[in-house]
C-alpha cells in the first residue's frame, strides 16, 4: 500500500519524532510506501528519507499565547486544517496514495472532518489517537458517531488502559502502543560501565512533574552502593526554564546527581537513554493513569528497568515485572523504592530482563505497523 502521512504538529518532542519513524521504516520493512504531505513552510527535526509534499496554509502554535491571542490563533489552526484536508482530499481522489495516516489527532479532528469533502475520501483515511482519559472517551464516542456509516474513516486508539475507557462506538478500534527502540546506536556500545547504578530522569521538563520530590527523596535514601541520577530536561516555556535552572542551582554541589538542561534528538536522545541503568519516571499526574507515557515506552524499547509511580501506566508493571512502583505522591514510599531498587538489583536484574525481553515483544514496532495495515485493509476490529 501507499500509506500518506498528514503530519501537522509545529514542536515535535522526541517521542513523536520516535513515532514518525516507527511508521516510516516498520511500514517500509512491510514493503509498503510511505510519503508525507505537511503545512506551509513545515521544518522537520529529522530527515526521514521519504518524499515529503507541502499543503496550503501554515502549521500554528498557540503555545505561551493567552486569552484572545490565542482564541485567534486557534481559530486560525482550525482555518487551516480545513486547508489541509480539502488538499488531502483532492489528492485521494487524484489515486496518489492508498491510505491516509493522522499521526497523532484528537476528538478535535474529527469535530473538523464534520464540514470537509475528506469525509468521503475515496480511500482510508486512519486517524490515530495516543491515549484517552474517561472524559475525553466520552468526547470522541460523540465526535465519532456522525462517521459510523463512512466506512473510509478508521479511527485507531492506543492505550495501555483499554478496559477502563469504555468506549462505545463500533468502528473505533483499540490496539497497544509500541515501544520506542534505539534505530541508530548499538545499546550494548553505551550501557553503564562498572558498579555505579545510573538512575535516569529525562524528557520535557515542566514543573508539574515535581523534580524536587524525585531530588529529595533520592538524596535521602541509603544505598549498599553506589548509585547516582542523571537528570535532563528539555524546557519550552520561560517559566519552566526558570524553574529548571533554579533547581539545577540549588542541587549543584550534590556530587551524585548531574543535570543536563538541553533537548536530545536522534543519536543523543538514543544514548542519553541507553547509558543508564534504569528509567525513573516520578510524575503521577493523573492524566499518565490513561495516556501513554512515552518514558515506559522508551524504556521497553531500551530494556531498561523503570522506578514508576503507580499511576503511571499500571497495566504495564501488572503484566510484566519491569521494575518497582511506589504509591503517586508519596516521598518516603519513592525513597523505599530508590532503596530498593538499587540495594536488590544484582538479585533481580534478571528477573527485570526477563520481563523486559516479554513486554518487548509484546509491543514491538512491527506490530503498530501491522495494525495500521489492518485498519487500513478493514480486516476487523480484533487488533491489539
Amino acid at each position: 500500500m501507499r500509506f500518506a502521512i498528514m503530519e501537522s504538529v509545529v514542536t515535535p518532542g522526541g517521542h513523536e519524532i520516535d513515532f514518525d519513524r516507527i511508521l516510516v521504516e516498520e511500514l517500509s520493512s512491510l514493503r509498503h510506501t510511505v510519503e508525507f504531505y505537511v503545512p506551509e513552510r513545515h521544518r522537520f527535526k529529522w530527515d526521514y528519507g521519504v518524499p515529503v509534499h507541502t499543503l496550503q496554509g501554515k502549521g500554528i502554535s498557540y503555545q505561551g499565547a493567552r486569552g484572545m491571542k490565542k482564541f485567534v490563533l486557534s481559530a486560525k489552526r482550525e482555518l487551516h486544517r480545513q486547508y489541509w484536508y480539502r488538499d488531502m482530499y483532492h489528492y485521494a481522489c487524484a489515486g496518489k496514495f492508498d491510505a491516509i495516516i493522522f499521526p497523532s489527532a484528537t476528538y478535535r479532528y474529527l469535530r473538523a472532518l464534520k464540514i470537509s469533502p475528506l469525509k468521503h475520501s475515496p480511500v482510508p483515511v486512519l486517524f490515530l489517537i495516543h491515549g484517552l482519559t474517561p472524559d475525553e472517551a466520552k468526547r470522541l464516542d460523540k465526535a465519532a458517531e456522525p462517521f459510523a456509516k463512512l466506512p473510509n474513516i478508521r479511527i485507531g486508539v492506543q492505550t495501555f488502559a483499554r478496559n477502563k475507557l469504555h468506549l462505545a462506538a463500533d468502528h473505533l478500534r483499540i490496539y497497544s502502543p509500541p515501544n520506542y527502540i534505539p534505530r541508530d546506536i548499538h545499546p550494548s556500545d553505551f550501557s553503564p560501565k562498572g558498579d555505579t547504578i545510573i538512575l535516569g530522569f529525562f524528557g520535557q521538563y515542566r514543573r508539574e512533574k515535581n523534580l524536587k520530590f524525585l531530588l529529595d527523596a533520592f538524596l535521602a535514601g541509603s544505598y549498599t552502593r553506589p548509585v547516582c541520577l542523571f537528570v535532563q530536561g528539555a524546557t519550552q516555556t520561560k517559566a519552566d526554564r526558570e524553574d529548571f535552572d533554579r533547581l539545577i542551582r540549588a542541587y549543584e554541589k550534590e556530587k551524585t546527581i548531574q543535570f543536563l538542561h538541553e533537548p536530545l534528538i536522534g543519536m543523543a536522545w538514543q544514548k542519553a537513554l541507553a547509558s543508564v541503568s534504569a528509567i525513573v519516571i516520578p510524575y503521577g499526574n493523573e492524566r499518565y493513569r490513561y495516556h501513554t507515557s512515552a518514558m515506559i515506552s522508551n524504556a521497553i524499547g531500551y530494556k531498561k528497568p523503570v522506578l514508576a509511580a503507580d499511576n503511571v501506566n499500571p497495566e504495564v508493571l501488572a503484566a510484566h515485572a519491569i521494575g518497582v512502583s511506589f504509591p503517586n505522591g508519596d516521598s518516603r514510599a519513592l525513597t523505599q523504592a530508590l532503596e530498593k531498587f538499587v540495594n536488590t538489583y544484582e538479585e533481580e536484574k534478571n528477573k527485570y530482563a526477563s520481563a523486559l525481553d516479554q513486554a518487548y515483544t509484546e509491543y514491538a514496532p512491527s506490530r503498530l505497523a501491522e495494525n495500521l495495515v489492518a485498519l487500513a485493509s478493514d480486516e476487523g476490529r480484533d487488533i491489539c
